[in-house]
Parts: C-alpha cells; sequence; structure tokens
C-alpha cells in the first residue's frame, strides 16, 4: 500500500508539473481617435508632431466623448505625442481623476510628401502604401516616410507597454490610421473592407481584447460586432 500510495504522488506530481504556465490575461483596450484638430477642419492633412489643436467644435467633441465614456471603468488612459490626442483624453481624465499617460508610438502614421495635401484625396496618394501592408507588404514605405513594418513594431510596443502595465481595461486616444492599420494588421479577425466602408470618424472608437502573446480580437468597429467566428 505504501508503494502504491508513493507511485499515486508521483504521478500526480508529474502531472501538476507538466501542466505547464498559465495562460496569459487577457485584456479589454478601447482605441479611440482624437476630435477634430484644426488641421481636420481645414480639410489638410497634417501628421507632424506635435500637430496643431483641437477646434472648437473638436473640444465640444472631446467633452461628448467623455460623457459617453465616462462609466467604462477605464483603469488606465493613454495618447499619443501629439496635442489632439492628449486634448481628446482630458476631459475623460478629469471626470476620472486619472492622468494621460503619453506613449509617443500611438502616434499618426507620417505622411511623408503628402503632408499638407488634402485628405480628400488620402486614399490615392497618402494611403496607397499602407493598404499594401494589409495584402503583407509591410517593406513598403509611404514615399517620405516609414515602411509597414516600422509602423507595427512602433505601434505594437505602445500596445505592449500598455499591457505591462497591468491595466485590464484601458483607452488609448490615437489616430484614425494608426488606430485602423494596427488593428487589421494585428487582430486574428480583420476585415480589410473596413477600411474603405466604414473609416473611424472623430471620436470614432475601435476595441480589441486579448494579450500581446496569444493575440488580439476584434469585437467592435465603431459600432460593427459581427466579424465573423
Amino acid at each position: 500500500m505504501k508503494v502504491l500510495a508513493c507511485v499515486i504522488a508521483v504521478v500526480l506530481l508529474v502531472a501538476g508539473c507538466s501542466s505547464g504556465p498559465p495562460a496569459p490575461e487577457s485584456i479589454t483596450l478601447t482605441f479611440v481617435r482624437h476630435a477634430q484638430s484644426q488641421g481636420n477642419a481645414s480639410g489638410l492633412i497634417d501628421s507632424s508632431v506635435p500637430g496643431p489643436d483641437l477646434s472648437e467644435e473638436g473640444r465640444s467633441q472631446a467633452q461628448a466623448a467623455a460623457d459617453e465614456l465616462r462609466d467604462k471603468d477605464f483603469d488606465g488612459i493613454y495618447a499619443s505625442d501629439m496635442v489632439r490626442t492628449q486634448q481628446t483624453a482630458a476631459p475623460l481624465a478629469a471626470d476620472l481623476n486619472e492622468q494621460v499617460e503619453v506613449l509617443p508610438g500611438l502616434r499618426e502614421i507620417e505622411a511623408g510628401w503628402f503632408e499638407g495635401t488634402s485628405e480628400a484625396t488620402a486614399a490615392e496618394t497618402y494611403f496607397l502604401a499602407p493598404v499594401q501592408w494589409l495584402d503583407g507588404n509591410l517593406a513598403v514605405a509611404i514615399p517620405g516616410s516609414i515602411t509597414g513594418k516600422e509602423f507595427n513594431d512602433r505601434f505594437t510596443a505602445a500596445v505592449a507597454e500598455i499591457y505591462d502595465s497591468g491595466d485590464k481595461n484601458p483607452v488609448a486616444f490615437a489616430h484614425a490610421g494608426s488606430i485602423m492599420l494596427w488593428t487589421l494588421l494585428n487582430v486574428q479577425n480583420p476585415n480589410d473592407s473596413l477600411l474603405r466602408t466604414r473609416p473611424l470618424p472623430n471620436t470614432g472608437r475601435v476595441v480589441v481584447e486579448g494579450n500581446p502573446m496569444t493575440g488580439w480580437r476584434l469585437v467592435n468597429w465603431d459600432g460593427i460586432t459581427d466579424f465573423g467566428a
């Protein structure tokens, strides 16, 4: 009986050891595009740092966003190093008595040669290279700017910082291009047509769930929640 008990104990010990480390914990990460900037109001692309302030309409949009987001139980607030995201985050941060942590990696994708050109023509100019990124061609660069790999590495590092903070339900204020492209490049259930059919408006939101180790899933794209299995 003693021998049998020892054998059982060893089997249980081995089974316990072979179970491996616990699975990484998932978080819910909400991205919010900034409110209308003076650059948006002008109709011209402005991807410079720190960039323009919010317009008067943008300030109203930022307060409206804070009113909508106040009850979401966010435990961390982040923004890029561009003024418009920090100004958009400010009303919510004041409501929640939280500090806004600035992460440069959340900044907008630099427009390069297309800086100062019309936002209306961005699909035919500024976004020609990013569309190729979605096809796997991350080595392609926006003329005068960065490659898809450089952008993705930068934004992914910022997301990793958010995850490593320990926040379980953080919100990150960023930019239309950076939010949309990073999401579609990194979630396990992308729908690339959303870039064309549902571009993020000012204060539009994207929500992902997961972690940097096992990956991310898209759960909400500006109100769209059905992304298939």
